[in-house]
Order: structure tokens, then sequence, then C-alpha cells
């Protein structure tokens, strides 16, 4: 996993629980990195699943509810380091359908050892996407932050719908319906 994925998460962690909180759940985590995080270097998915439940432990809140706000949170982070993707495209629609085969190959060529999630979409009509998100990482709620998130970028009213095609999380379709 990216390093830019961890250090945004501590950043978030920082700003919404304070440092102290940063340290405990590094210190409470058994990690390879002894929790520091480059963004640009690449770790372990067991270093963060171990941060995450860590913070969850320590806060109380379950983890889809801060994977989900961690969603939301990187979301700036793209739309301000990858500004060129959003406004490539003038809709969330068109947004989300470009993740895949646009956004994706050109985060690829950055990062060729990124491990990125699968979507396939389909357009049901103007007003409702499928979104078919696959990854054995399960991190459905983040990428629901992300999807909420864009809606709000584009100035789009709408509802996120999730639902598991499998069991454990690998594969989710969000149905977003927008007003």
């Amino acid at each position: 996993m990216k390093g830019i994925v961890f250090t945004e998460f501590l950043e978030m962690v920082e700003k919404e629980f304070g440092y102290d909180m940063v340290d405990e759940i590094i210190e409470a985590s058994d990690l390879e990195s002894d929790g520091v995080y480059t963004a640009i270097g690449t770790y372990e998915f067991s270093e963060m699943r171990q941060l995450l439940g860590n913070l969850s432990k320590s806060t109380k809140i379950d983890i889809p509810t801060l994977m989900n706000s961690y969603g939301k949170y990187l979301f700036h982070t793209f739309e301000k380091n990858y500004t060129v993707f959003f406004e490539q495209q003038t809709n969330a629609f068109d947004f989300l359908e470009s993740i895949e085969n646009h956004i994706h190959v050109e985060v690829k060529k950055l990062y060729p050892d990124a491990q990125l999630p699968a979507f396939d979409s389909k357009r049901i009509n103007d007003k409702t996407l499928e979104l078919i998100y696959r990854s054995s990482r399960k991190m459905s709620d983040f990428a629901e932050g992300l999807i909420f998130k864009t809606l709000l970028y584009y100035k789009t009213v709408g509802d996120i719908q999730k639902e598991f095609i499998e069991e454990d999380g690998s594969v989710v379709k969000f149905v977003i319906t927008i007003e």
C-alpha cells in the first residue's frame, strides 16, 4: 500500500484525535515500519489494519465508520494533488466512470507497484450509476467516503446504496442515484 495512504491517515488521526492518539496507536501496533512512513514508500496493508484496529479500540468508533471518514478526508488530498483528473470531467458520474480506465491507468504510470481496487461502472440511466468495487483489501467503506465527496465536489445531490456481492466485502456494488 502506498505511503501516502499512511501519512494522510496519521495526519487525519492527529487532526481529529490529537498527536497523543497517533503515538498511542503506533505504540499499540506491531509495525514492521515502526510507524515511520513516507508518502512515496510502500508498506504492508497489515500495518493499516493494525492502526485502524487500535484507533477503533481507543476511540470506540467502529472500523467501517473510521474508514468512511478517512475516505472523505483523503478526497481533499486527491483533489489538491490531482486536480487535472477532476477538471477533465464535468459531473460526478463521468468522473466515477473514469476511475478504472483513466485515473487508475495514470496512477499506475506514476506508481507501477500500486495495488489499486478495480471499479466496473454501468450507467443505468441519467440518474443512476452502478459501480462494482473489487479489492482483496475490502475497503468499500473507504471507497464510499470517496464517492460521497465526489458527489459534493460536483455539487450533486444523491444517494449511495451499498450491497455486498461477496459476503467478505471483497466485491461490493454501489448504486448511486442523483436528483
